[in-house]
């Protein structure tokens, strides 16, 4: 399994438009240009949606393709990870049957999504061995502790297959006053518990604390997503002129914690 980049950016994530930020990528080829800037302000990964002409969300496995394509030749060292993301407009089938298609080598997966009610765990189950079985590696998304305990055993009884998973723990949330609101030691507590487990894990957070918790990551072993999706900020409250800006501002701050 590759593991996962040490500074992923996601510059455009499913709701914020360019009313939110005139540097938000909503076109193929805003998004292409974004990921070679992250990439030279020292981002080695990209997460990123794909939007439709009026800036929607969507889930296209034709047009997610053609962009990895491009990307593949514009930035051949950075690791291309797609979103399975409902944000409202899809159910667990549609999104997985995106993923069947496209088949990437990289997605990001919330369990929450996959497992909308208990007897959802079938399909989900055989979505996560179909995964498996054709090397499609899944990064699972959680957003609580909560959904770290479930996960650990989804691992542990084998309904998700596999004993070194990619995870991602969302700290904080779109809402006013969410930002860190849950410690990142209360995420972890739970893998360290698991027997035969080993876990390759990252975080993003949200608003002006995205750099200050992202650093935190750095210090306890891991890895960190930053960019307009989570926090349009820097660490003094100003507002970030692009997503490039957020890449160096983080990159600077890990950087400095090695001395």
């Amino acid at each position: 399994m590759t593991p996962l980049p040490r500074l992923m950016v996601a510059p455009n994530g499913a709701r914020r438009v360019k009313a939110d930020h005139p540097m938000i990528p909503v076109t193929d080829a805003e998004l292409i240009a974004t990921a070679k800037a992250c990439f030279d302000a020292g981002a080695d990964g990209i997460h990123f949606h794909i939007r439709d002409a009026a800036q929607r969300h969507i889930l296209d496995a034709g047009r997610y393709q053609a962009v990895l394509d491009v990307l593949a030749e514009t930035v051949p060292e950075m690791y291309l990870q797609v979103t399975s993301e409902t944000a409202g407009f899809y159910e667990a089938q549609e999104q997985q049957e995106m993923v069947r298609v496209l088949k990437p080598a990289h997605v990001s997966v919330g369990m929450r999504e996959m497992v909308r009610k208990p007897e959802d765990w079938d399909d989900a189950r055989d979505f996560y061995h179909w995964a498996a079985d054709h090397g499609v590696e899944i990064q699972h998304i959680l957003y609580s502790p909560d959904e770290v305990r479930s996960f650990v055993a989804a691992c542990e009884d084998g309904r998700i297959p596999g004993a070194h998973q990619l995870v991602l723990f969302v700290q904080g949330s779109y809402a006013k006053g969410s930002e860190g609101a849950i410690p990142l030691e209360d995420y972890l507590a739970p893998l360290t518990q698991a027997e035969g487990l080993s876990y390759d894990w990252m975080i993003c957070a949200f608003g002006a604390d995205e750099t200050a918790s992202l650093t935190r990551a750095a210090e306890l072993g891991g890895k960190a997503r930053v960019g307009f999706e989570n926090s349009l900020w820097n660490a003094d409250g100003s507002l970030a002129t692009d997503n490039a800006a957020r890449v160096r501002e983080v990159s600077h701050a890990i950087a400095a914690l090695k001395g």
